[in-house]
C-alpha cells in the first residue's frame, strides 16, 4: 500500500479448468504490479467464450479455490457466478472500485486485442489499468498489439501494459481433451485440481 492506496489486481476467466499457466500468470501479476490483493474471479456466463452446456460454475470455483489455496493475498471470489446474466467486466470493476483502491485488470493477448469491443470500454479504461500477458510465441501479433495500443491511447488516454513473464503455451481446452482421451494431466494442473477432476469425473 502506497499513500493509503491499495493496489488491487483482478484476474477473471472461465478457468475450465484452472491450470499451471493461470497460476504462474497470477504470481507474475502480483509481483510485477506490486499488488496488495489479487481477486481471482471465475466467470458465471462469459460473454466472450463458449463453454460446455454441462458446465457447472461451482466446479470451476472449487478448482480455483484449490489452485490458489494458501497463496498470500489471493482472494477467489464467486461474485460473477452469483451475479445473474452474463459476466461483464465493467460490472465487476464497478463493484470493486473505491477511492482508496487502484485497480489492475489482467488478460491474455486475445482479450487485449478486442478490449474495445467489450461492454463500455471507455468505463473499463477509466476504472482500471489494463495489463496483458502473452500466452503464445507468435511474433506476428506484436505489430497488432502496438497498433491496438495506439488506438487505445487515442480513444481512452491509456494503453494496455505488458506483463513480462515466460510464455506458457497451455490451454484449458487441451486439458479437457486430454481427460477425455484418458491421458495424464498431472503436469498441467495443480495436484489438488487433478485430484478434483478425477474425483468428480469432470470432462469425460
Amino acid at each position: 500500500m502506497l499513500n493509503g492506496i491499495m493496489r488491487i489486481g483482478i484476474y477473471g476467466g472461465t478457468f475450465a479448468p484452472v491450470h499451471r499457466g493461470h497460476v504462474a500468470a497470477a504470481e507474475a501479476f502480483m509481483k510485477q504490479m506490486e499488488l496488495d490483493l489479487l481477486y481471482v474471479i471465475p466467470a458465471g456466463l462469459p460473454p466472450h467464450k463458449q463453454i460446455d452446456a454441462a458446465d457447472d460454475p461451482a466446479h470451476r470455483l472449487a478448482m480455483c479455490e484449490l489452485a490458489f489455496a494458501g497463496k498470500k493475498g489471493v482472494i477467489v471470489s464467486d461474485m460473477e457466478i452469483r451475479r445473474e446474466g452474463k459476466s461483464y467486466t465493467v460490472d465487476t470493476l464497478r463493484a470493486l472500485t473505491s477511492d482508496d483502491r487502484r485497480l489492475f485488470l489482467l488478460m491474455g493477448t486475445d482479450m487485449m486485442l478486442t478490449l474495445d469491443t467489450w461492454r463500455e470500454p471507455q468505463e473499463i479504461f477509466r476504472l482500471c489499468y489494463p495489463i496483458y500477458i502473452r500466452r503464445e510465441n507468435d511474433p506476428i501479433l506484436e505489430a497488432q498489439i502496438i497498433k491496438k495500443n495506439e488506438t487505445y491511447q487515442q480513444k481512452y488516454g491509456k494503453i494496455a501494459r505488458r506483463l513480462v513473464a515466460d510464455v506458457i503455451e497451455l490451454s484449458s481446452t487441451e486439458i479437457r481433451d486430454r481427460v477425455r482421451e484418458g491421458r495424464e494431466i498431472d503436469s498441467l494442473v495443480p495436484p489438488a485440481v487433478a485430484d478434483y477432476i478425477r474425483q468428480k469425473g469432470l470432462y469425460q
